[in-house]
């Protein structure tokens, strides 16, 4: 049996590690000989027939947020056991700690493997088949929330209003074809349609909270709700099920966090999804593209939904994260127990009333992303290409948008490389790529977003973002 705690652990190392239904890495944009470049334009044709290495094809791991470990982990005071603690420590300044902080705190990451692809030249064009898995992890949390749980009570009427709280989490197995062909001298066009296997999702969104100090409590209205769907193995228990303390009858429907639990693995969605791309010669050394990817949707079954209540419920503040000494639980004050003990808070303050247990259903639409591409061949030397790149993101607490200028080379057949740089919703970032391609295989290696300072357990220190995209193929044909 998985825990909820187990779960929700692994959706955070995901995001600040990874786990977003990603494409190809930008930076492969405008190398030809880059076997998966289809991923971002299907209007893009193989320079060769192609089968990949299964797993190892094509492995992307991302993870992008406007935020950092440094913003959320502190070193503590000189004399102390341990080495770090959280921002809820009374030994971090919060005015110190809010200044870090963004209206929305966002991290976004993704785990995407090819399983087998393979592409060839046949009937009038290039032809692509893939299987792979993808998965993404979305949260965006607004400042107002961590000011709460920061400072707390400032007066006797103290009111905390804050919304667009949201956690969203997928997974799906993806069967995709795709066919270019070259329409007129000047103009390709490309197609791909992709078979969707739900392999896991949540959802949850408060879209309001209202948190006002009375009587010694915080009294607490919310309007939001949640959707998860993991198959029939998901168990998610209410407050009377799993044998809890209730306070009141309007408790006994309470999802239990602490007692959900997967205990067998099952499809629990199908979906479809559509490519669409174009390239068009329009000079002799400008080449314009265009392409909209995974315009489709994707229904999911034998889902758990829940809603926040009508009513008030009380919470009685965070506490017991020590650091000094003269405090309780101060021995017992290591890291990751103060993430379960502020884990155990925010159990209290979010209520979500059980609606449907596993018969639920919904669909959500997926993740597109649209990209706009220029590329200049350089008069002064040939195999030098200037590139500009505009992309945009779909995906609800998770969309970006991103801008990117390129310098590609090609000095000899077999190789080429990329340097960009791009500015987006999560900052400014230097991606490359190195690119090889000689007949028999292709290899190569890059990155949209590097990250410089590193804590000793290999995390970036300040924005946690920066992504890998590494895989090896075996070539053939023309």
């Amino acid at each position: 049996m998985i825990s909820f705690k187990k779960i929700t652990i692994c959706l955070a190392v995901c995001a600040a590690l990874p786990a977003t239904a990603q494409e190809a890495p930008r930076s492969a944009y405008f190398l030809d000989g880059y076997s998966f470049r289809h991923e971002l334009n299907p209007a893009f044709s193989g320079e060769r027939n192609y089968i990949s290495i299964p797993a190892l094809g094509n492995l992307d791991l991302g993870v992008f947020s406007n935020v950092g470990v440094n913003t959320f982990l502190y070193k503590t005071e000189p004399g102390s056991p341990y080495k770090l603690t959280t921002f809820m420590s009374p030994t971090v300044d919060a005015a110190t700690f809010l200044d870090k902080l963004k209206d929305n705190n966002r991290i976004n990451g993704n785990f995407d493997v090819t399983l087998l692809s393979a592409g060839f030249k046949a009937f009038g064009g290039f032809n692509t088949i893939t299987v792979g898995v993808k998965s993404e992890v979305g949260v965006s949390l607004p400042k107002d929330l961590f000011t709460f749980m920061k400072v707390g009570q400032t007066g006797p009427d103290t009111r905390y209003q804050f919304g667009d709280l949201k956690v969203e989490a997928s997974a799906v197995a993806e069967i995709a074809l795709g066919h270019s062909r070259k329409l007129t001298d000047k103009l390709n066009v490309g197609a791909k349609l992709k078979v969707l296997l739900g392999l896991g999702s949540a959802y949850a969104d408060i879209k309001k909270m209202d948190v006002a100090f009375g009587y010694d409590k915080w009294q607490i209205q919310a309007e939001g709700e949640l959707k998860m769907a993991a198959g029939k193995g998901l168990y998610v228990p209410t407050k009377q099920e799993s044998g809890k303390e209730i306070k009141n009858p309007g408790e006994a429907d309470l999802i239990e966090w602490g007692d959900i639990d997967y205990d067998k693995f099952g499809l629990t969605g199908f979906g479809l999804g559509i490519d669409l791309g174009a390239t068009y010669d329009l000079l002799p050394d400008l080449q314009l593209s265009a392409a909209i990817n995974d315009l489709g949707f994707m229904s999911w079954s034998n889902a758990v939904t829940g809603r926040t209540g009508s009513g008030t419920w009380t919470f009685d503040g965070f506490n017991n994260i020590a650091v000094d000494d003269t405090q309780p639980g101060y021995n017992e004050n290591k890291l990751d127990e103060q993430f379960d003990r502020l884990w155990d808070d925010m159990q209290d303050v979010i209520n979500i009333h059980r609606e449907d247990n596993g018969s639920g259903s919904y669909t959500k639409a997926l993740r597109a992303t649209l990209h706009l591409g220029a590329e200049y061949k350089m008069p002064f030397y040939r195999n030098l290409t200037g590139g500009f790149l505009f992309s945009s993101h779909f995906a609800g607490c998770s969309s970006w948008t991103e801008g990117r200028f390129f310098a590609n080379v090609k000095p000899v057949k077999w190789f080429d490389a990329t340097i960009n740089y791009g500015a987006s919703t999560y900052g400014s970032s230097f991606g490359w790529m190195l690119n090889f391609h000689p007949k028999g295989f292709n290899f190569f290696i890059g990155s949209d977003h590097q990250f410089f300072s590193i804590t000793p357990q290999i995390l970036p220190v300040g924005k946690a973002t920066a992504n890998i995209n590494i895989g090896f193929n075996v070539t053939f044909g023309s």
